[in-house]
């Protein structure tokens, strides 16, 4: 397990790193989230030893990672792709790695295959897109065949197959049973990754929960398609639901001043003039009852939680420190 206790870190007056306290345990995958600034990559600085910190303390399977004789054999960790020597090879940086930590050349060859860069094992650092320097931070991180992880923002620079790729390593690491940390900002991809996520703002623990749960903790309303929508839609708002409805996009005409005639935009009204029910303040299951007993056939019942974006967004709202102003809508003005 990788694991931080009370974790403080001051930079001058600054405190980047507040009594944070989380565990990142084996078999998932761990997203560590938070805004710019936020704290994660001191924090994983000071996973690895990098980072003193003003108090409590971070143990890599129960020891501090810098007591560990050959760490990389326990845990592999990509912080920074850029940071490599640009003149070495692909081959020559993993080979340098492998020997500080008794690893051998036939390791070296397996993850470079493995990283999908066997074929520009001799060439220069240098030449190297961001995308294959993140391809060979990982494959450094793998080379002690580790049973902890961790990886910062390792999805930059990294093309759609790329990115695939990565997702389908991080889950089958974790299928294995070895624990994975990794942060990113592309919140859609850590939807598709993670199992679990943990969430800081300003140094401090916001959320240390599942993916799913942090999710639910943001439920939206409960879309519903019925035989007779307007019907059930009197039925709940007499138990105190908030129904409205929501039709199908309808084109914009040329009468709406200043937009093109091709694009559509949803249409919404109140509950009774037909179309598609969105529900609060009623569960899926009770108003699944409500309709049974009032013999109103339901064509679809689907709750709506937010996106982990949408979650991560409203959890950190103020914690960002450097927020941009929203562009003002057309509806706005």
């Amino acid at each position: 397990m990788i694991e931080v206790r009370g974790l403080t870190m001051r930079y001058g007056g600054t405190v980047a790193v507040d009594d944070l306290t989380f565990t990142v345990k084996p078999g998932l995958v761990t997203g560590f989230l938070g805004p710019n600034g936020a704290g994660k990559s001191t924090t994983m600085r000071a996973v690895l030893g990098l980072e003193i910190p003003d108090a409590g303390e971070t143990l890599v399977d129960g020891r501090p990672y810098a007591s560990l004789r050959r760490p990389m054999l326990t845990m592999g960790a990509l912080l920074d792709a850029g940071a490599v020597h640009g003149g070495r090879t692909a081959r020559a940086h993993l080979g340098c790695l492998a020997r500080s930590n008794g690893i051998g050349p036939r390791r070296v060859a397996a993850v470079l295959g493995q990283a999908g860069l066997a074929e520009v094992a001799d060439r220069r650092i240098g030449g190297f897109s961001l995308g294959m320097k993140q391809r060979l931070g990982i494959a450094a991180a793998l080379l002690g065949d580790p049973a902890v992880l961790m990886f910062d923002e390792p999805l930059n620079g990294l093309d759609p197959e790329g990115i695939r790729w990565i997702r389908d390593l991080l889950r089958s690491l974790a299928a294995e049973g070895r624990t994975v940390l990794l942060s990113s900002h592309l919140m859609n991809e850590l939807a598709l990754t993670a199992d679990h996520v943990v969430v800081i703002g300003r140094g401090r623990l916001i959320a240390d929960t599942t993916t799913d749960a942090l999710a639910g903790r943001f439920r939206r309303d409960v879309l519903v398609r019925a035989a007779d929508p307007d019907r059930l839609a009197q039925l709940l708002r007499a138990r105190g639901a908030t129904v409205t409805t929501e039709e199908p996009a309808r084109p914009v005409t040329t009468e709406d001043p200043g937009r093109p005639v091709t694009t559509e935009e949803p249409r919404r009204a109140d509950a009774g003039a037909g179309g598609v029910l969105l529900v609060r303040g009623a569960d899926a299951a009770a108003i699944g009852d409500l309709a049974l007993r009032a013999g109103i056939a339901l064509r679809e019942l689907t709750p709506r939680s937010a996106s982990l974006e949408e979650a991560f967004m409203e959890l950190t709202e103020d914690s960002v420190e450097y927020g941009a102003r929203r562009p003002v809508t057309e509806a706005a003005r």
